[in-house]
């Protein structure tokens, strides 16, 4: 079991579309801004590794019909090592990007080390593959496809990967929390943002508990893209939406599921900066990881 928090930048905006023609999305940001916020001194890392952000291009690159989807591969690979590393060195990886897409460098990671499972908490489903868009005509952005590209849906540039050769994660050990009823259903186990505001936190926690153990999930990854907070909680975000978590229920989610000892790591995704110029939100965030991550605090300086 993991004693201290590794931190994992992974500055990158890879997975999504340009928001204005000529201009790069600010997720790329978020790993510094929240750094500068106070999350190292909240968190007091056993490590620190920063991974170097990716260059972005907003039209298609060749053979591939996903935006920046040879780069997107290419640091893939570097995040799962990164990911794998800190796992066998018994801690807890907290990759902080960045969009979406950095979810398959972390679960590639997590299954070389032997890991299986994905909990992913997302106000979106991210389940748009080629099956239900026409990807001949549309150049997909990996941030909205992150959950179909982990379960094998999409192009063979990012669904298939040294040492695992199929998905990344089975749909049965999927379990989806907070999205907002999209068009789109995933054949997962779903718990959507409807359904949390009838329930509450609590139930919650302990229905995917039961989950987790009934597909004997011992230690699975867990994903959260911020957009599951309500859009009058944090604007901040890529596509904001409502109903949604407020700031207190995502701490209590987070602690509950890191709570049951079966969460391996966490990513977190899609804060943009550029969205929260004057930082308003930014300590915000690094409360709620840091009082969801306080068991894991490390009592010594970073190594």
């Amino acid at each position: 079991m993991a004693t201290a928090v590794e931190l994992i930048t992974a500055p990158w905006n890879l997975g999504l579309r340009p928001p204005a023609p000529g201009r790069e999305p600010g997720t790329w940001r978020a790993p510094r801004v929240l750094r500068s916020a106070g999350l190292d001194e909240r968190l007091r890392p056993a490590r620190v590794t920063e991974l170097e952000r990716p260059p972005y291009e907003a039209e298609a690159q060749p053979a591939t019909r996903v935006r920046n989807g040879v780069t997107l591969r290419e640091h893939t690979l570097l995040l799962a090592e990164a990911t794998r590393s800190a796992l066998a060195a018994s801690r807890f990886p907290l990759v902080v990007g960045g969009d979406c897409s950095i979810l398959l460098g972390c679960l590639l990671g997590a299954r070389r080390h032997g890991h299986r499972g994905l909990v992913h908490v997302d106000g979106h489903s991210d389940f748009r593959h080629p099956g239900n868009y026409d990807a001949a005509t549309v150049l997909g952005s990996a941030a909205g496809m992150d959950l179909a590209l982990a379960t094998g849906r999409g192009e063979l540039l990012l669904t298939h990967w040294p040492e695992v050769g199929g998905p990344l994660v089975a749909d049965e050990d999927v379990v989806q929390i907070g999205d907002r009823e999209d068009m789109v259903t995933p054949p997962v186990t779903r718990f959507t943002a409807q359904e949390i505001q009838r329930t509450g936190i609590r139930e919650l926690g302990e229905r995917v508990t039961r989950r987790l153990a009934e597909r004997g999930l011992d230690r699975t990854w867990l994903h959260l893209d911020l957009d599951v907070l309500d859009e009058r909680v944090l604007p901040a975000v890529d596509s904001p939406g409502r109903p949604g978590l407020d700031f207190d229920q995502l701490a209590a989610l987070l602690a509950t599921l890191l709570g049951t000892g079966r969460v391996a790591g966490l990513d977190v995704a899609i804060y943009d900066p550029e969205l929260d110029p004057d930082g308003r939100y930014a300590a915000a965030l690094v409360d709620v990881l840091a009082t969801a991550l306080a068991p894991l605090a490390h009592l010594e300086a970073p190594a």
